[in-house]
């Protein structure tokens, strides 16, 4: 059994963990003097987490993590390329990594076998040559990018050195970069939090032909101004939900809810909460969203480290499968593993 509390549920389900983080945030730490905001102090202890660290934690987890997506979080940026083309430098970065692992050397898991990095969308059409250099970086495993849209009128909601532009997917000059997305046949990732939902039904109903994936279940909050509102403003969110599940186009990642963020659970990081009790919590937004999308259009994620708030590696999957455990085989082949490995195109590593 691995180093955990729990006994692994379904060991013998593959896994593809399509939205995983490599940073070292250490160097960046000081720019953000104490008492830091809520966020960033939770992302502390995992601020140096890279290839070994993942590793480990997929290796010691107990579950059948056969492959990862990388996502985009603003590491390893290379500044020699200038302003534009600097988000190169991660793509770089995670390439190698990914061929490490490709290796077998280091267990059988391929991690990083696609990678969605970042391009500055709001660069309009000139986008276009960031990600023809993304793409250059790792043509075998670069797919999309992300383009964080996150903001809320309270600025303690994020942090910082978070918050995006208001409405910035709705931005002419936005679209226009986004546009470069379709002529290449890449994919996008939208991080945005609950009341920004709509935001992103008018940017996929703009570019229908576009594929798109709604990140954590569209982070419901429940901090700073929306502390103890979960429950106020669960209608809202799942109407939206529903209405963004009409977009054929749009795909829902399941997970991030143990961001702190999403006060699912109120405390962190790893506060030791089991299984059950988070799949209570979790179960009327991932059971939502799977109605709202379909098992075809859904898929289930760590969003580690950040979700180390709230769960550990083995816990939080244990937490998603007591939640599937009325699903069937097909199900659960599509949830796990089926549908990540067809939008990021990397059905080869489930053989």
């Amino acid at each position: 059994m691995p180093d955990n509390a729990e006994e692994t549920l379904d060991p013998d389900l593959a896994i593809i963990d399509p939205h995983h983080h490599l940073w070292d945030l250490r160097p960046l730490l000081p720019m953000f003097p104490e008492p830091r905001h809520r966020f960033l102090e939770a992302l502390v202890p995992v601020a140096h987490y890279t290839f070994d660290h993942f590793n480990a934690e997929v290796a010691g987890s107990g579950h059948n993590v056969v492959a990862s997506v990388f996502m985009e979080c603003g590491a390893f940026y290379n500044a020699a390329y200038g302003e534009a083309l600097k988000p190169v430098g991660e793509v770089e970065y995670v390439n190698g990594v990914a061929a490490q692992s490709a290796s077998g050397l280091y267990g059988e898991a391929r991690l990083c076998a696609g990678i969605v990095g970042h391009a500055d969308l709001t660069l309009g059409a000139a986008a276009g040559e960031v990600l023809d250099a993304l793409k250059a970086a790792a043509p075998g495993r670069f797919r999309g990018i992300r383009h964080q849209g996150a903001w809320d009128a309270d600025p303690d909601v994020l942090g910082p050195p978070f918050h995006a532009p208001p409405e910035l997917y709705r931005d002419a000059t936005f679209r226009e970069g986004f546009a470069e997305l379709g002529k290449r046949g890449m994919s996008f990732d939208a991080w945005i939090l609950e009341p920004q939902i709509p935001d992103v039904i008018d940017l996929a109903r703009a570019f229908p032909d576009t594929p798109i994936c709604l990140d954590h279940c569209g982070t419901p909050l429940g901090c700073a101004s929306y502390s103890g509102k979960l429950e106020e403003r669960f209608d809202t969110w799942a109407a939206n939900i529903r209405e963004l599940g009409t977009c054929e186009n749009v795909m829902v990642k399941l997970g991030g809810l143990a961001m702190h963020n999403c006060a699912m659970p109120e405390e962190g990081p790893a506060a030791g909460i089991g299984s059950e009790e988070l799949a209570r919590l979790w179960k009327p937004y991932i059971e939502t969203c799977i109605e709202a999308f379909g098992t075809k259009r859904a898929m289930f994620e760590s969003n580690y480290p950040v979700d180390r708030w709230g769960a550990t590696y083995p816990v939080l999957w244990n937490a998603f499968k007591r939640i599937t455990v009325g699903a069937s085989a097909e199900e659960k082949a599509d949830l796990y593993a089926g549908n990540a490995a067809r939008f990021y195109d990397i059905e080869e590593v489930l053989g």
